[in-house]
């Protein structure tokens, strides 16, 4: 019986151990944060500046902010550990957690319920006053990854105003 007991605690103090080393790769000292370059990286940085105080104060770790080239960049740096947390829209955090065990610990929520927004901008001197108006009009569409300036708008015209995309 003693040897059990005593075989028992060495089993515990090894899975001890093990969750120990477990928890410090999952809880670094530096927590690396993504931004998507959506403007001027120094620009970027400057504007996530109170984001990375609060995440410093309530966290109570250095904070990194690393500004990526686009989500396929975002994407990969999760992928290999180079970042530990990102924004990712309801397309690229399908892409990235295809590629990586990722997840999602928060949505933009409206009226209690998940939300997500896209806005299709035209030129006010254009003459493009509702879908049907667009037939013929030139497009600009954002990063393949992204949801609101890629996945929406593409899907919107083929459903709305029954136009390839």
């Amino acid at each position: 019986m003693k040897t059990m007991i005593h075989s028992l605690l060495a089993l515990i103090m090894m899975l001890g151990i093990h969750w120990s080393a477990h928890a410090a790769d999952t809880d670094p000292d530096l927590l690396k944060v993504a931004l998507l370059p959506d403007e001027n990286a120094s620009e970027l940085i400057k504007r996530n500046q109170p984001l990375k105080d609060y995440l410093e104060t309530t966290l109570g770790k250095e904070v990194e902010l690393i500004v990526t080239t686009d989500y396929s960049s975002m994407i990969e740096a999760m992928r290999f550990g180079r970042i530990d947390l990102a924004y990712f829209g309801p397309l690229s955090y399908v892409m990235a957690k295809s590629k990586s065990d990722i997840e999602p610990f928060a949505a933009m929520v409206v009226d209690g319920k998940p939300t997500y927004r896209s806005i299709i901008i035209a030129n006010a001197d254009s003459g493009v006053g509702s879908f049907a108006d667009i037939k013929g009009k030139k497009m600009a569409y954002g990063d393949r990854a992204s949801t609101s300036s890629h996945l929406i708008p593409k899907t919107v015209l083929l459903e709305k105003a029954e136009l390839e995309a």
